[in-house]
């Protein structure tokens, strides 16, 4: 079903889409022209996954769902509503639909259909080179982004912060677990329990009274310092962590943005290069036909 709908409102739409930032007003009032505003129900399938690409959508009012997958497999992965657009790669590649597209509720969508965009960028080449210099600036942009560091050293930055007991609690803990320890604590004892029992002082008799004492008050006092650096070395796990999520995050959105971005501009200088050879071959017809 199809309405028609106000041409500012039609610019305006046309504006927010990445793909036409970059026109003049005079383009977008020529390519609004050529849209259609079509209205769905709710429930109803805009297209399917696998089908055709021939159309770009905009949501003028409504929602839409952008889902893959059938059944108990589909999976929702983007809700869209007014101002936001969707199918715009199948304006230059026309290759089949990776998702499938369902109005949530009553839903009136502006399309634009590959032929009329072809048939605009034929009559208005600077318009088509306006649209190519937008694309190759998002792709300087998402070079950039790419140079941008995000990784840091964590482990360094929670060094510089600790105080002098934690660096003292790290030190007593890092002691305690190691094998001079073991060594040193077991000639201590050893060398402890050995005068006492040889007669050559009696300062602690068996069963070594004050040994007892010592150990219990040692474990005591390690026990929780061993404690505070288990926990500050937890921190320093969740610290590290949280920075692979936020590498691996700006990782995936740089590869999907430029994946992104080599599509569209592969696709654009396909169209480019079918107008132009299209375009030439009139042009050699009419010198043939002169002659």
């Amino acid at each position: 079903m199809t309405e028609d709908t106000a041409d500012g409102t039609r610019e305006g739409l046309l504006s927010n889409i990445a793909l036409f930032e970059s026109l003049t007003d005079e383009d977008l009032t020529a390519l609004g022209q050529r849209v259609e505003t079509v209205i769905y129900e709710p429930g109803e399938v805009i297209f399917q996954q696998g089908d055709e690409g021939s159309s770009l959508f905009v949501v003028e009012d409504g929602a839409v769902d952008i889902s893959f997958g059938e059944g108990k497999a589909r999976v929702v992965l983007a809700s869209l509503f007014n101002g936001q657009y969707f199918g715009e790669l199948s304006l230059f590649d026309g290759s089949p639909r990776s998702a499938t597209a369902t109005a949530s509720k009553r839903s009136r969508l502006i399309r634009l259909d590959r032929e009329d965009l072809v048939d605009f960028v034929n009559k208005n080449p600077d318009a088509a080179l306006r649209i190519i210099a937008e694309m190759s600036e998002r792709l300087r942009q998402t070079n950039e982004l790419m140079s941008r560091q995000v990784s840091r050293n964590v482990l360094n930055e929670a060094e510089e912060a600790m105080t002098l007991g934690q660096r003292v609690a790290d030190r007593v803990a890092s002691f305690g677990g190691s094998w001079p320890f073991i060594f040193l604590f077991g000639t201590v004892m050893f060398v402890w329990m050995g005068i006492n029992i040889a007669g050559l002082t009696h300062f602690d008799l068996y069963p070594f009274i004050l040994l007892n004492l010592c150990l219990s008050t040692l474990a005591a006092i390690q026990a929780p310092i061993i404690m505070m650096s288990q926990n500050r070395q937890a921190t320093k796990d969740k610290l590290l962590a949280e920075n692979d999520y936020q590498v691996n995050r700006k990782a995936e959105m740089e590869i999907s943005a430029m994946l992104r971005n080599q599509a569209e501009l592969l696709a654009r200088l396909a169209m480019i290069e079918r107008l132009v050879g299209r375009r030439g071959g009139l042009e050699a017809v009419k010198d043939a036909s002169g002659q």
